[in-house]
């Protein structure tokens, strides 16, 4: 059987450190995720890519980049995207033009979007950003707010999909987030454990319908750290009813599930009872994600300066020894199918490149 290797760790600095190395070459570290604190310019991070393919080539590489204000690399001449809200004021702005321009160019800005975005960090030799966002746009939550696309289901799924399409065409896969949806409640999952009191019908009818009409073509999901207590009394990210039982058989999805950051407040926590990060790790791959996430901990004044990912991947070798948490080879394959296929481009081909020219062209 492959290895199952479902954890996805962080990195304090802008390059690997011989802790780094030992962490990364660990049988069940899958990849790690980027930050800001991980930039200073494209040579450092294309460097320090390499530098992780060379001490693995099946590590995963991930980053949140979607536009706007959740975009990590910023400058030597990444582009600075837009916000995801952007592309659905343009959807409705039929009223200035014909009928359903509004629509063509916002579909046409958002594939824009995704070539942009997944070329220039294939271009450094990152493999996954984080996104479409899918959650849609009450206007109440601060943390979504204007990573959404619209309030409107069926824009947000049309818009995602043609970010989708401009990611594939760069040679990156995708991830929707945060399944069922984070848009209706006001609390940040990173500091509170927010509570949506709706039905499951009316989840299913709004925030997850885009899960149902996308999931032939989304590569990942990552679920909420949200309770929704009409279905199940623990956080999406941590319930098999959510993920087995709508997420793959009632909506069809195939494709692979990370955890949000167990680190956030809304993982910290289950039946009410704190835990550990290993115990959340076992009740979120348990529960039916194939990979998770624990970041921020690997800072020098964070919990000891990595202890807390020497903890968490101790005690997740210890509940497999155990027999505690048993290893999916179907969970390692649905990891590996993210990985890039194409050979990073070079930016410099990459900035005279006709496609991408295009693409620039279309940005709003």
């Amino acid at each position: 059987m492959t290895q199952h290797a479902p954890l996805i760790i962080d990195i304090a600095g802008l390059r690997l450190n011989k802790i780094d190395q030992q962490r990364l070459k660990h049988p069940l570290v899958g990849g790690l995720i980027l930050f800001a604190r991980n930039w200073q310019d494209r040579a450092q991070l294309t460097q320090l890519c390499r530098d992780i393919k060379k001490l693995r080539s099946d590590l995963l590489i991930c980053v949140d980049h979607e536009g706007g204000r959740v975009q990590r690399f910023k400058t030597d001449g990444f582009t600075h995207l837009p916000p995801m809200r952007a592309l659905g004021e343009i959807w409705l702005s039929d009223g200035k033009g014909p009928a359903g321009n509004g629509a063509m160019r916002a579909s046409n800005a958002a594939s824009a979007c995704g070539f942009v975005l997944g070329a220039e960090l294939r271009a450094c030799g990152v493999d996954l950003s984080f996104t479409p966002v899918l959650d849609l746009d009450y206007g109440e939550s601060s943390v979504i707010g204007d990573r959404a696309f619209a309030r409107d289901p069926r824009i947000v799924s049309v818009l995602a999909k043609s970010l989708m399409h401009g990611l594939l065409q760069s040679g990156m896969a995708n991830c929707g987030k945060h399944f069922p949806g984070h848009g209706f409640v006001k609390a940040d999952s990173h500091t509170d454990i927010p509570v949506d009191k709706r039905s499951l019908k009316a989840i299913l009818a709004e925030d997850a319908a885009p899960y149902a009409w996308l999931s032939s073509v989304l590569a990942s999901v990552m679920p909420a750290h949200v309770i929704y207590p009409r279905v199940d009394a623990r956080a999406a990210g941590f319930s098999s009813k959510w993920l087995n039982d709508i997420l793959r058989a009632q909506l069809g999805f195939g494709g692979a599930i990370f955890s949000d950051d167990l680190s956030m407040a809304g993982a910290r926590l289950l039946d009410g009872q704190p835990v550990s990060y290993a115990q959340a790790a076992v009740v979120a791959l348990d529960a039916g994600c194939d990979m998770v996430l624990l970041c921020n901990q690997s800072l020098a004044g964070s919990e000891g300066g990595g202890r807390a990912v020497d903890e968490l991947i101790d005690e997740l070798t210890q509940a497999q020894l155990k027999g505690v948490w048993q290893p999916q080879e179907a969970s390692e394959e649905r990891r590996r199918a993210l990985l890039a296929r194409l050979p990073a481009p070079d930016w410099d081909a990459l900035m005279v490149q006709g496609d991408y020219m295009r693409a620039l062209d279309l940005l709003p």
